[in-house]
């Protein structure tokens, strides 16, 4: 089955581009361990995924690419295509002379509606090029204006024009120190509208990939690009082919509906954290070895002690113990800081897979009480490696991972709210008071229900 993305915005027409760069630098990258059968499979699962087959040769990116500003999107164009391994649709694109100016209401309200039609006749078009549709991976920001506000008008325009297909939201989780002074507002509003619409959120954090980029990967000046190319990375790790089966025959032909089907068992909890083991600078990888068990070590004290890199590890962190003198599993929780899971994907690449004993993500103290254990695990594997990383390990998370987050600017944008701050830029473009009180009363009972896990 085939991915359609829609880019929206600066931030997600960036990431997106370089998705398809290192979806493009995996399938085209040497891989001498796995027979040219093997590859060729591969190559093929990938190409249905995410490419159309052009008279030229060089495949064309399932994407339609919106944003209100030329600018960003001319450049996108440009570089996919000097790349030489592939490109975007020359038509595929849309874009105005005129910005959201960090508006959410102004992307919603009327950017939206005004563009509707245009945006989604070629959302239409991408789809019918598709012999069978997957569904939709969307990518934009939730700090500014088109990407946020636009990017949840086109999620809900998706849902309404395609109700039996998969939508997963990828969403870049903002600096903390504020790159705009409503980025509360935005994010606030947009989260909880794609709650509604979406079947997943898949969060980013741009202060965690940052962190990435300078301790892990050892980088002094930090761009956009640098963290973009982490980004796009870590999601090439998931979306890239896998055996979702023990017998290694097929690849997976629905990825979205697979991730969907493992990670959300209940619509009340749809955030999704990514974790990617190892990550190094190229320069590295010759002087590295790596073994299953310490990947698989790391992975799962990441997960329980919410640990976003493989630095820093708090491995004091333990599974509550059964029959624990606390008087509930929620204080054990509170009092051990772990990160109660809901359901976990580990996807391995690489040499010997079959032989990596995943036991330990199976534990039942691990995940919530109200789900089977044997339900709430999953595993997908490929002996193929992944842009030139011998073996690595992903990590999918349905868990309390982004409590913390989501409660400050929740409270942020409330404390800003409860003030009047900003409220009129809102209210001009149509956006009520009342409309604010539902998105907080909305992520108030996300917050809730993850809390009790």
């Amino acid at each position: 089955m085939s991915l359609v993305t829609v880019q929206l915005g600066q931030c997600g027409n960036q990431i997106g581009r370089e998705v398809f760069n290192a979806i493009c630098s995996d399938v085209h990258g040497t891989h001498g361990l796995c027979s040219k059968k093997e590859n060729e499979s591969y190559h093929d699962a990938c190409k249905e995924r995410f490419f159309v087959e052009a008279e030229s040769g060089v495949p064309v990116a399932r994407a339609v690419l919106v944003d209100m500003e030329p600018k960003v999107i001319s450049q996108t164009l440009s570089i996919a295509a000097k790349s030489g391994y592939w490109k975007y649709d020359d038509h595929s694109h849309f874009c105005q002379k005129q910005g959201s100016g960090n508006n959410w209401a102004n992307g919603y309200t009327v950017h939206g509606p005004r563009h509707k039609e245009a945006i989604m006749n070629l959302v239409q078009k991408e789809a019918e090029k598709c012999d069978r549709l997957g569904g939709f991976f969307t990518i934009m920001s939730m700090a500014g204006g088109t990407g946020s506000g636009l990017g949840a008008f086109v999620t809900q325009c998706l849902r309404d024009a395609f109700p039996s297909s998969f939508i997963l939201n990828h969403v870049i989780w903002p600096y903390g120190t504020g790159e705009v002074i409503v980025q509360n507002y935005n994010s606030v509003l947009t989260l909880s509208h794609l709650y509604q619409s979406s079947d997943a959120l898949l969060v980013h954090e741009n202060d965690v990939i940052h962190k990435i980029c300078a301790q892990l990967m050892h980088m002094k000046q930090i761009s956009f690009k640098d963290v973009n190319q982490v980004i796009a990375h870590q999601l090439g790790s998931v979306f890239q082919p896998t055996y979702t089966a023990e017998d290694g025959i097929h690849y997976s032909r629905n990825p979205l509906g697979d991730l969907m089907e493992t990670l959300v068992p209940h619509p009340e909890f749809k955030m999704l954290g990514l974790r990617n083991i190892p990550q190094m600078p190229e320069n590295s990888l010759a002087y590295s070895t790596f073994s299953w068990p310490g990947l698989i070590k790391h992975l799962r004290q990441m997960l329980i002690a919410n640990a976003k890199m493989e630095e820093g590890i708090d491995w004091q962190v333990q599974p509550p113990r059964p029959g624990s003198s606390v008087p509930s599993s929620h204080s054990t929780n509170k009092l051990l800081h772990f990160n109660t899971s809901i359901a976990n994907l580990v996807i391995l690449r690489g040499k010997d897979t079959h032989s990596a004993d995943l036991g330990s993500f199976r534990d039942p103290s691990l995940y919530t009480s109200w789900l089977n254990p044997q339900d709430a695990f999953s595993a997908w594997k490929t002996p193929r490696a992944f842009n030139k990383y011998e073996k690595s390990a992903s990590l999918v998370s349905n868990s309390q991972f982004l409590l913390k987050p989501l409660d400050n600017v929740v409270r942020k944008a409330w404390n800003m709210f409860a003030s009047k701050a900003y409220v009129h830029q809102y209210t001009k473009y149509g956006i009520e008071e009342e409309d604010f009180l539902d998105s907080f009363t909305a992520l108030e009972q996300v917050i809730s229900s993850y809390t009790i896990l």
